[in-house]
């Protein structure tokens, strides 16, 4: 059975909270270790969904045998589902790594996760800066050195995957999706229409 679009958006809505995001670091303990301060979780974790981030690219013009280079920003989404950033409950600056989540969507196959990962390699090896949420815009938001990816299979992603996550030496989780929400979706297809009034 393939991987299911609810499911896929299931995981999405809920590791864009920042105690869930913690919850599925704690499946893979060294990126829990990253986290600052767990008694300040609200504080110590920022998750963005379908993240943007400015990158900024350098852009040479000679002139009068002199080189100037001006900074050209663009926005740009990253092909990863969510970043999971650190801050400093304290003085209130992202620190240390990014972990980077990739769910595995529907109809993917290895390749095209693969892919993702990739791409966002090349796109975030450049200066850069994230797209905060409204409620974290103070903070600042410089790009690091080192951003760690993080991959979430389903009971329903072909093994190959595994296989081939295991093979690239990449981390990944299995997830099995909250009965609840899959409940909640079936609830409200088969429930009746409501009369014209």
């Amino acid at each position: 059975m393939p991987v299911k679009q609810s499911d896929y958006e299931a995981l999405l809505a809920e590791y864009s909270n920042h105690e869930a995001a913690i919850t599925l670091l704690k499946k893979y303990r060294p990126y829990l270790e990253m986290v600052p301060s767990m008694r300040r979780p609200d504080e110590s974790v920022i998750t963005i969904p379908l993240p943007i981030v400015r990158i900024r690219t350098p852009k040479s013009s000679t002139g009068h045998n002199t080189t100037n280079f001006s900074a050209l920003q663009g926005s740009v989404c990253l092909p990863c589902d969510v970043a999971i950033l650190m801050c400093d409950p304290e003085w209130k600056i992202k620190m240390g790594g990014e972990i980077l989540i990739f769910i595995h969507r529907p109809h993917e196959d290895f390749s095209e996760l693969l892919s993702r990962w990739r791409q966002t390699q090349v796109l975030l090896d450049k200066d850069y800066e994230w797209l905060m949420p409204p409620r974290h815009q103070h903070v600042l938001s410089e790009g690091v050195d080192r951003i760690y990816p993080l991959f979430v299979i389903f009971p329903e992603t072909p093994h190959r995957i595994q296989r081939g996550l295991e093979g690239a030496c990449l981390p990944f989780v299995m997830q099995i999706p909250d009965p609840a929400m899959t409940e909640e979706e079936q609830s409200e297809t088969l429930s009746p229409e409501s009369p014209p009034a």
